[in-house]
């Protein structure tokens, strides 16, 4: 459903349903404690394995599995971070093959960043330098293309604002989440076809090459844009 850009600070101020102290486990509280800050967070999601189950943990649930997948990072970076200042916000970029990516998003000084987790080399988070949430999704639009995705829109929204379903403390999987990401509005932002097709072929003869994918690999492939992945 399109939509204009979104009211970004009448999201980020939506009301919160932090649970108590008392409502985390030991483990729980421990990691709220040591990861403090998005890039803590991220560089703890990168060290776990990416879950391949079909799940949708909250972020009770991850903790307990010791891995995540692409939302389910999400949840758990959301639940850790509401404890130190920053609003449980979700930024969901749409895809033409329908697999959308999903970031927690944040804002620092002024500029956006994310956590994420993916299974791609190119789309985990990004540090908080783009001073638009264009300018930032665009960031991903080349290391998506592998001739299916092709990133074309993006929508933003507070979790608690967004859906009932505990994300924090289930131990059930949340399908909720997923649900209520694809259906709220999402921002037209196209790739053009030349640029689409240029990236193509790029990434076409990197996989014919059959060389490893790693940072330098990426930047021959990508340019000076790999600096801002993490």
């Amino acid at each position: 459903m399109p939509m204009r850009r979104p009211d970004l600070e009448r999201i980020l101020s939506a009301p919160v349903r932090t649970p108590s102290p008392a409502a985390y486990t030991r483990r729980e509280r421990r990691l709220i404690a040591r990861l403090r800050t998005p890039l803590q967070v991220q560089r703890y999601l990168r060290s776990l394995p990416y879950n391949w189950e079909h799940t949708l943990r909250s972020f009770r649930g991850s903790v307990a599995a010791g891995r995540a997948s692409c939302l389910e990072a999400v949840l758990f970076t959301a639940a850790i971070l509401e404890h130190h200042g920053y609003p449980p916000a979700v930024l969901d970029i749409e895809s033409d093959d329908g697999l959308d990516h999903v970031l927690f998003l944040y804002r620092h000084d002024g500029h956006w960043g994310t956590v994420a987790r993916s299974r791609d080399y190119g789309l985990h988070g990004r540090p908080p330098v783009f001073r638009s949430i264009p300018a930032l999704v665009r960031s991903y639009m080349d290391p998506y293309v592998d001739g299916s995705g092709r990133l074309n829109a993006y929508g933003v929204a507070h979790l608690d604002a967004l859906t009932p379903a505990d994300w924090r403390l289930s131990r059930r999987s949340v399908w909720r989440v997923e649900r209520a990401l694809i259906d709220m509005p999402h921002v037209p932002l196209p790739m053009g076809e030349r640029r689409h097709q240029r990236v193509l072929r790029r990434f076409q003869a990197f996989k014919a090459s059959a060389l490893p994918v790693n940072r330098r690999t990426m930047r021959t492939l990508y340019g000076e844009q790999v600096r801002h992945w993490l």
